[in-house]
């Protein structure tokens, strides 16, 4: 028998089956603890298991975000390649051609 519900009330349910279940073995649930239709249900409805977790109250949500980490990441890697190019260009760009000159007049 199939129940209509609201998306309201089934992203309620999902978080009600969570809480129930941290209720009733006084730790955060995992996976194996539900059926995998649950287990479908409940990742269909609040995301990831850790999102389904924080989404119902038993986890604490990361300080950082996964998108904020990895924007920082990028920020440092692209200064760090112009960090590097600017240190592959010589300071005197006449050192640059007068080294090879003078290598070639000693050679004489």
């Amino acid at each position: 028998m199939v129940i209509k519900m609201e998306r309201q009330n089934k992203t309620e349910y999902a978080v009600k089956l969570l809480t129930e279940k941290y209720a009733l073995l006084l730790r955060l649930p995992a996976r194996s603890d539900f059926t995998s239709e649950e287990v479908c249900f409940i990742k269909q409805k609040l995301g990831p298991w850790p999102r389904a977790l924080e989404s119902a109250g038993l986890k604490e949500p990361p300080k950082i975000s996964a998108k904020e980490k990895s924007r920082i990441k990028r920020e440092r890697s692209r200064k760090n390649r112009k960090l590097k190019k600017l240190s592959d260009i010589p300071n005197n760009p006449a050192e640059t051609i007068e080294a090879p000159l003078k290598d070639m007049e000693e050679q004489k």
